[in-house]
């Protein structure tokens, strides 16, 4: 067993280092970067340096100080070489210069040398350069924070929130996703099918909003490449006083056709709404949209009763393993032990075995007799297309309109629009 007594501390991280042909040269240098930074710098030679710059010490290195006297003018290329080096990685270089020719300082501060100072070093001339450069650093970052917060603010205002007054003039059919299991593709079957439903028309075609109550980990913000906005959690913050407008105004629209209700900006419990709030955002949707797709979290709150009882179709997705059956027995068992429509769960097959595959469609089969359910929606792995898709913020359709698992969506938002147009004929 190791003794606490034989334990060495971690070395100190490396913040500059002193480059030059000889440091010797240059003993009053030695002397000001010990007093400046104890043990905490190196000194390279001019081979040494550009290599250094790759390894993981240099990743600590505030600044550079590049020593050079008359005998060195002749390796300016060398020299120019380390500074474009040292600049690249977003190190700092102080140029320490000893009788070198007013032409060669010019070069090579012109090169990116962000301060000069003469050798012989002046009473804290080191001290007040070092000063200088960390200063400057301070309000460069400030600077590109300010620029990032201001690009993150520009990003949002192009982001149209929906243009059309809240009339309530709809009856939105309700289409939950309930992923029965992590990584059954829940959330990229909402999103695809939401956008297959807006845009199953060339013109006046469905409107459609996607809602994500996965206040947690809801990615459908991601997977379009969406802003999280605080109106968000403002809206779910107090319902009662929230009406159809201030509920649209929360929401973003995707590619001017889909409006999109995303996650909260922070994770937040999933208890932080009542199955009431729950209730009344799905009322402003349905009043305003022909459809409302859910993306639900994968865990059973006390509003997924709410969001059950409300929906035309629950859609309950899977995949081909024994975690997804043995989950799909215990949600089952729980509806009926709470006498609630199970009846509404529509369960669909993620990444479903191809058409060749008849062991596998066997498999299929079976599984669904054992556990008395129909399986009535197969979906084909999309393979890697999926992914990217996702990744770049972009539905099935826009990247990968061929792709397999796409044109199943589309023919299942076909059918549903297609449903549903058939039940409105016959109520009329």
């Amino acid at each position: 067993m190791t003794s606490v007594a034989t334990l060495q501390p971690e070395p100190a991280p490396i913040l500059a280092c002193t480059i030059s042909r000889d440091v010797q040269n240059f003993d009053l240098l030695i002397d000001d970067m010990e007093r400046e930074l104890g043990e905490s710098w190196g000194d390279l030679s001019f081979e040494d340096a550009v290599v250094f710059f790759d390894q993981p010490d240099a990743a600590t290195l505030e600044f550079v100080a590049i020593a050079v006297n008359q005998e060195d003018e002749r390796n300016l290329a060398q020299i120019t070489a380390i500074i474009q080096a040292a600049k690249s990685k977003d190190i700092r270089v102080i140029l320490i210069a000893d009788q070198v020719s007013p032409i060669a300082l010019h070069q090579l501060l012109r090169l990116g040398g962000d301060d000069f100072v003469p050798y012989p070093l002046p009473e804290g001339a080191l001290h007040d350069s070092i000063e200088r450069i960390r200063t400057a650093a301070v309000a460069k970052t400030a600077a590109q924070d300010a620029v990032t917060a201001r690009a993150v603010m520009d990003a949002e205002e192009k982001v149209a929130a929906p243009t059309f007054k809240a009339k309530g003039d709809r009856d939105g059919v309700v289409l939950p996703v309930h992923g029965l299991a992590g990584g059954t593709g829940a959330s990229t079957f909402a999103v695809n099918l939401a956008w297959e439903l807006a845009t199953s028309a060339p013109k006046d075609g469905p409107r459609v909003c996607l809602l994500d109550f996965d206040f947690q980990y809801g990615s459908a913000a991601t997977y379009l490449d969406l802003p999280r906005r605080e109106a968000v959690f403002e809206l779910y913050s107090d319902t009662e006083s929230a009406d159809s407008d201030s509920f649209l105004q929360a929401m973003l629209t995707f590619n001017d056709k889909l409006h999109v209700l995303t996650a909260p900006a922070d994770m937040l419990p999933l208890d932080i709404v009542t199955p009431a709030d729950i209730n009344r955002i799905i009322d402003m949707a349905q009043a305003n949209f022909d459809y409302v797709v859910i993306d639900m979290p994968k865990t059973i709150v006390a509003w997924t009763e709410a969001v059950l009882v409300r929906s035309h179709v629950y859609f309950a997705m899977m995949e081909l393993d024994l975690r997804s059956a043995q989950n799909i027995l215990r949600m089952v068992r729980a509806l009926k032990a709470e006498a609630l429509p199970h009846e509404k769960l529509r369960f669909v097959l993620n990444r479903a075995p191809k058409f060749t595959d008849l062991s596998s469609k066997s498999r299929v089969k079976r599984m669904a007799e054992s556990l008395d359910i129909a399986i009535e929606v197969q979906l084909p792995d999309g393979g890697p297309q999926v992914t990217q898709c996702n990744d770049h913020g972009l539905p099935l359709s826009e990247q990968a309109a061929k792709n397999p698992l796409r044109r199943e969506l589309q023919k299942l938002a076909k059918s549903l629009v297609d449903t549903n147009k058939a039940a409105e004929t016959g109520r009329g």
